[in-house]
């Protein structure tokens, strides 16, 4: 299989290389420093391991035939030559990632495709100027990319249609959930849904309205089990009969109940510090906790995913 080739080893880098194994594919790490590529592939080692162990290791290869497929580079042209998709999972940074992109539209050929990571930055700002910018695309995963499939596949407006294919169909191919937005858009469409929650969460505590544990628990044990599943819209149409239905019953409640809705929060001042103190008495704010919790996460995600599977394929 042709190689995919991630740019640079963090977090997210190491998890698209997990997911492009899993899936058969020939991937290269590229990272400037060579001990952040020695200590991705020992993290990326013993994950695999341990996910070996407990079955939850993705695709049809073992853990060692997986890690086969990894190499890893220091030299751009190098890790380049040879590739069909190329990630980049450099930080959030938009000067940084266009100096990125700006070098490797002075490599690449004319077949590849250059995807980014982006959770937030538009298409238009990242690689307008392009000799390539038809080539270009975001791909928005949702992390831990590994145990969450969703991707958000973002084409710059000069992106040719069938660069946005390739990448659906490569996404399919090693089992990641795409998904299309047909012009981009600040935020995309995960961060906006999230956020518009994030924001009546917290204008909610700050009213004092529900404290910030049970604020959680109204989402883990009440919307989310639901959302697990089916999306908002699916869930209006099955609670009633069809989306038309639906609308008919409760427009008048629900526009009543958005009409209340306050601005936009600051995020910031007594609120933040409240909820800060919730959250720090239930997970304490110390790297070996988080982590176990971080861990728990993942677990509590694999286990979901492969219940959705088999869901699937009852």
């Amino acid at each position: 299989l042709a190689d995919t080739y991630f740019l640079f080893s963090g977090l997210i880098g190491r998890s698209w290389a997990m997911v492009f194994a899993a899936g058969g594919f020939k991937v290269k790490l590229y990272d400037i420093a060579q001990q952040q590529l020695t200590s991705a592939l020992e993290n990326i080692r013993k994950q695999m391991k341990e996910l070996e162990e407990s079955r939850f290791l993705k695709g049809t290869l073992s853990a060692e035939q997986q890690l086969a497929l990894i190499s890893i580079c220091t030299d751009l042209k190098a890790a380049v030559e040879g590739a069909t998709f190329i990630q980049e999972c450099t930080p959030e940074n938009l000067e940084l990632k266009k100096k990125i992109f700006g070098q490797l539209d002075l490599i690449v050929g004319d077949k590849v495709i250059l995807s980014s990571s982006t959770s937030c930055l538009l298409p238009s700002k990242l690689f307008t100027g392009l000799k390539h910018v038809k080539q270009c695309i975001v791909s928005h995963p949702v992390n831990p990319p590994y145990f969450v499939p969703l991707v958000e596949i973002v084409p710059h407006p000069e992106t040719d249609p069938s660069t946005t294919e390739r990448t659906y169909a490569l996404m399919k191919k090693i089992g990641q959930s795409p998904v299309k937005l047909n012009r981009e858009i600040e935020g995309f469409v995960l961060n906006r849904l999230q956020y518009a929650v994030i924001s009546e969460a917290w204008r909610l505590v700050g009213e004092g309205v529900v404290s910030p544990t049970d604020l959680d628990l109204v989402m883990s044990d009440g919307l989310g089990m639901r959302y697990a599943f089916i999306g908002p819209l699916e869930t209006m149409h099955l609670n009633a009969e069809g989306i038309s239905y639906y609308c008919e019953r409760y427009r008048e409640g629900m526009r009543h109940v958005l009409n209340t809705f306050g601005s936009v929060p600051e995020f910031s001042g007594e609120i933040e510090q409240k909820i800060n103190q919730a959250m720090s008495e239930k997970i304490p704010v110390v790297p070996k906790v988080l982590d176990a919790r971080r861990k728990w996460r993942d677990e509590c995600l694999t286990g979901l995913a492969k219940l959705k599977r088999k869901m699937k394929s009852d």
